[in-house]
């Protein structure tokens, strides 16, 4: 429980909330939450971010367990490393007799 006087968002942990609309499609980040636990966390995302039969499966993360990486660092960190080119389709070309490419 929180310690009295201060919110539970000063207290529990926030929590990264995924939903899964229907089989075969990804989990799509929906929002976060604070809860004291996994189990109340998972509950509450279901009751917030679920409430219209939206979703088949619910991911809650604890937000301090994701590692990212630096939105101003994107090129450097994206591009391809030197002598890979043979990674981007654009040198390649589609066999003849192949429809499907």
């Amino acid at each position: 429980m929180s310690a009295p006087g201060s919110s539970p968002a000063e207290t529990w942990p926030l929590w990264e909330v995924f939903v899964r609309a229907k089989r075969g499609l990804s989990h799509v980040h929906v929002g976060s939450l604070h809860a004291p636990d996994s189990e109340l966390a998972l509950r509450n995302a279901r009751d917030l971010y679920t409430r219209r039969n939206e979703g088949v499966s619910l991911w809650v993360v604890p937000a301090d367990a994701i590692t990212t990486s630096d939105p101003d660092a994107k090129g450097a960190f994206f591009e391809s490393p030197a002598g890979k080119n043979y990674r981007h389709a654009i040198y390649y070309t589609a066999s003849e007799g192949v429809p499907h490419l």
